[in-house]
């Protein structure tokens, strides 16, 4: 993301697990853990939306760490159909997070579903503080129920994920969604944009 950028291997439940990290210039106020789009369509952890979710959370203090799911990059393994993933991202939340720790979960399209998931399965004196999602995967994953205060967001036009499916989920919820107008999924155009709305957002939360 910049030359600051840390790169380093953790273990995982399928091997070592590459990640990024970015950290804030001063005043760390936790840990984010950013998860990627779709990696058999070629989702990294460099993919321009999880790095802008990582630059809003750098931005608001959060020790960034973006990682490559099994089988992307130099993470070890091979694609698990979404059920490995959400084991990759536990374990990278394991290894980066300090006792007691503020965590921030966020993803991006598929990287939604596994942030939401892993988000469901932390224990109950772990539970994240904060839930990030872009462009979720609702139409081809189960998403869970999220904790109010979720932050959402979708572009109207998205061809990937229809924002209708992302509403059908968020409805029963009473969840708001944020709508950005004839953006579609890759938010092409939008990404400085998408960083200033997550910053209003995840500040708001506070």
């Amino acid at each position: 993301m910049n030359s600051q950028t840390v790169r380093q291997l953790v273990p995982g439940p399928a091997g070592a697990i590459e990640c990024a990290i970015d950290a804030p210039a001063q005043g760390e106020v936790g840990l984010a853990v950013i998860c990627h789009p779709h990696p058999q369509h070629g989702g990294t952890m460099d993919n321009k939306v999880a790095q802008t979710l990582a630059r809003a959370a750098v931005a608001l203090g959060w020790r960034s760490v973006r990682f490559n799911f099994r089988g992307v990059g130099a993470s070890e393994g091979r694609w698990d159909d979404g059920r490995g993933e959400v084991d990759d991202a536990l374990a990278v939340i394991a290894a980066h997070r300090r006792e007691r720790e503020p965590l921030l979960l966020a993803g991006f399209s598929f990287g939604a579903y596994v942030a939401s998931q892993a988000a469901a399965r932390l224990p109950e004196d772990a539970k994240a503080q904060r839930l990030a999602l872009v462009g979720p995967s609702t139409q081809k994953q189960q998403l869970p129920a999220v904790p109010a205060g979720t932050v959402v967001i979708h572009g109207e036009a998205d061809d990937v994920v229809p924002l209708s499916a992302t509403l059908d989920w968020a409805r029963p919820q009473s969840l708001p969604v944020i709508v950005f107008p004839g953006t579609g999924h890759f938010f092409h155009g939008q990404l400085a944009l998408l960083k200033n709305v997550l910053v209003q957002q995840l500040r708001a939360g506070d």
